[in-house]
């Protein structure tokens, strides 16, 4: 596997296990709850983050189809990736970032959103070991927060994003579960 795409699939495990961690210290009868001042339930941001995945993947993959069939080259870099991506910004919860309406959730239940995160998972899983060895660094796509963002940076966006939405279900979570 080349370094950046184990530098990445290292972030991304990690980040994914801090959803998951958070996810499951929300009490299952706890994360359909709307806290009292309203707002997204720990259920509707695991549905937010299975949309915003899969959409971010399909995107991502399209892009280094194209890119393929063109020919893009194999990659020759192993600088680091991470460095690169404001992440601090993306975990920064007094920074308020409006979803536009299409990632928003529609309603399922928690059970049926984490299958959704677990499904969307995959799919970002796969498309980023399907680059391994390709230079998606020459690949770049708008990025609403970060600007003009390479096709490695928003693989990171994906994993700070989770982390992101980690504090907030751990918000969310003690909201509902005092009241």
């Amino acid at each position: 596997m080349h370094p950046r795409i184990a530098e990445l699939s290292q972030f991304l495990e990690a980040q994914h296990d801090v959803v998951r961690h958070a996810f499951e210290s929300v009490p299952p009868f706890a994360r359909e709850r709307v806290p009292a001042a309203g707002g997204w339930s720990v259920a509707n941001v695991i549905e937010h983050l299975a949309v915003v995945e899969k959409r971010v993947a399909m995107r991502i993959a399209a892009s280094i189809g194209e890119a393929r069939n063109a020919g893009l080259p194999r990659e020759t870099s192993a600088d680091p990736i991470l460095p690169t991506v404001d992440v601090a910004r993306l975990l920064d919860r007094g920074n308020k970032i409006s979803a536009p309406d299409a990632i928003h959730p529609t309603g399922l239940g928690a059970d049926a959103a984490w299958d959704a995160l677990m499904q969307s998972w995959e799919i970002v899983r796969g498309t980023l070991i399907d680059a391994d060895g390709f230079a998606i660094g020459m690949l770049a796509m708008p990025h609403p927060v970060l600007g003009t963002a390479s096709l490695y940076q928003w693989f990171a966006f994906v994993g700070g994003h989770e982390a992101r939405h980690a504090s907030q279900i751990r918000e969310i979570g003690q909201l509902v579960v005092s009241h």
